[in-house]
């Protein structure tokens, strides 16, 4: 499909637009078919035969036939940069085995360091890995870093171990696989890239969101990603001029000990961030066996991960962003870990008191482990989740890569329906490149969930993928992820096979095409096949069009 990427409009511009003969996501109206837009504010919503009234030759008139306008997704957990190394780089997602990963390095040209992303040893019948002299003599002597898909470890060739210095190194062995500070400098090594490679990467992340109906993205920087400058470039697209981007929301994660250290660290990035949080790490991933466990990994006797902060730290850096009144928050996926960021909730809480705790609204990515206990904490204090639903659908089935790792435990991974049920405020997202930038995809698995009992409505789930992640990061424009008149035209036009009406019924999923539900429509995800992007538009400019809509 060819691209379509309009100059930005000068700000004197102001543009009208009828949407006509679709529907129209919106709790304004759940019978809309229409919708108008007038610069960067949702004018009305409406009946067709509304539309047929307000409708004059000075406005560009869209007939959707049949499309769906929805509001824009926003995906509360990304990695720029990496997104699109990833995406320019060795793809490995469909790598079955050692021989096969070093017949792809060995096939792969180019100068400089191989780039590599998505291996997965879970899904290999012998999960060997190869050894690095073996990385070294395929790749030519080229230095090779392949990220495992959770992007918490990779295999790297004995070059460019020696180039960033892992000997001595926690997380350095004999063999290729790299973890904790290893990894952290291996990746760095990998990553000394120049300025306009690190835009290149990141405009084609960028543009690969817009493609699939973003309209905006958190950007979860950190000293041991990509560091400051990095940071720096993504947000810099926010007030970029020429090109039209999804707006980045970005997170700083780095520990802060005091009020005064905090405020520090916010002046010497010469950037604002929405808070000091995001992947600050409390521990790893389930994958590469480095989130902190209660008891040990089933399929790696002795191994419980590692606990990379304290609560003692974590309490601190709590208590310094709640004194701010910023986001704070970490990334946190094993029990353990869990169980350290909560105590860090009870240890900031008895420092400034519970309610600055709860106004601040600190959030913590991924949860992965919640018991009951954990829930209720969570619910306690405020905390909203940043949670990754594809997580489920790539390793919560039966013999997944979860119940390797963790046998019976895996049964309760991502309790979403729990978080709800609690109140627990929850946003989503993919974790890009981990998994792919696929939002409609991402809904699915909410509702396919490996436990039933953790399964949400589609409404819940696009409501979590769609206006959750604008309050998630304290967005300043409350009205912002719906389509109502007042609102943000913050937006996306899919061509859809089927829309239906879900009516909740307890624990209960159904589907119903009754219009006594008045409840909007959203596209029927039983079919297998994702909705397609038409046209993607936030703050009424647009980020991507297919020459389908106007044709």
């Amino acid at each position: 499909m060819t691209i379509e990427r309009p100059t930005t409009p000068a700000p004197n511009e102001r543009k009208v637009v009828l949407y006509r003969n679709g529907s129209v996501y919106t709790a304004a109206d759940p019978f809309a078919t229409a919708m108008l837009v007038d610069g960067d504010t949702v004018a009305w919503v409406g009946s067709e035969q509304a539309a047929s009234s307000i409708a004059d030759s000075s406005m560009e008139i869209i007939d959707l036939r049949g499309a769906l306008v929805a509001p824009g997704f926003v995906d509360s957990h990304v990695h720029l940069t990496e997104t699109g190394i990833a995406l320019g780089s060795l793809q490995l997602g469909g790598i079955r085995s050692a021989r096969q990963l070093l017949d792809a390095v060995a096939a792969s040209n180019g100068d400089g360091p191989l780039l590599g992303h998505g291996w997965d040893e879970s899904t290999w019948e012998d999960p060997a890995l190869p050894a690095a002299e073996e990385l070294e003599q395929a790749a030519g002597g080229r230095p090779v870093f392949l990220a495992r898909v959770d992007a918490h470890s990779a295999l790297v060739s004995s070059s460019l171990a020696a180039a960033a210095g892992l000997g001595g190194l926690d997380g350095y062995t004999t063999g290729s696989q790299v973890k904790r500070a290893a990894h952290t400098a291996a990746r760095q090594e990998a990553r000394r890239l120049p300025e306009a490679s690190l835009l290149a990467y990141q405009r084609r992340a960028l543009t690969a969101a817009a493609e699939n109906g973003y309209v905006a993205l958190a950007e979860m920087a950190a000293p041991h990603i990509g560091g400051v400058s990095d940071l720096r470039l993504a947000a810099a697209w926010n007030t970029a001029s020429g090109e039209a981007m999804p707006e980045i929301l970005p997170y700083w994660g780095e520990l802060a000990t005091s009020e005064e250290q905090a405020r520090a660290l916010l002046d010497d990035l010469g950037v604002s961030v929405r808070g000091l949080a995001g992947d600050l790490n409390i521990d790893g991933s389930i994958g590469s066996r480095t989130a902190a466990l209660r008891s040990g990994y089933s399929d790696a006797a002795g191994e419980r991960g590692s606990l990379f902060l304290s609560a003692e730290q974590a309490g601190a850096h709590l208590a310094a962003c709640s004194l701010l009144g910023i986001q704070g928050g970490f990334h946190v996926i094993g029990d353990a870990g869990l169980d350290a960021a909560l105590e860090a909730l009870e240890l900031a809480a008895a420092e400034v008191g519970e309610q600055r705790i709860r106004a601040a609204g600190h959030r913590f990515e991924h949860v992965e482990m919640a018991d009951a206990n954990a829930v209720q904490q969570l619910a306690r204090f405020a905390v909203t989740v940043s949670a990754q639903p594809r997580f489920d659908a790539a390793w919560g089935n039966d013999g997944g890569m979860y119940e390797q790792r963790l046998g019976s435990r895996s049964r309760s991974m991502n309790p979403f329906a729990s978080f709800y049920a609690a109140g627990v405020p929850i946003c989503f997202g993919s974790d890009s490149p981990v998994t792919p930038l696929r939002p409609w995809s991402s809904v699915r698995a909410c509702l396919e969930h490996h436990n039933h009992a953790e399964r949400i409505s589609a409404r819940a789930a696009f409501l979590g993928h769609t206006r959750a992640g604008w309050r998630a990061a304290k967005y300043q424009n409350p009205m912002a992820g719906q389509l109502v008149p007042g609102a943000p035209a913050s937006f996306a036009v899919w061509d859809v096979e089927e829309l239906m009406v879900q009516v909740a019924d307890g624990r209960v999923q159904s589907w119903s095409t009754d219009p006594r539900a008045r409840t909007p429509l959203l596209p029927a995800l039983d079919t297998g096949v994702d909705p397609v992007c038409l046209q993607t538009v936030k703050d009424g400019i647009e980020l991507y069009s297919s020459p389908a809509l106007r044709s």
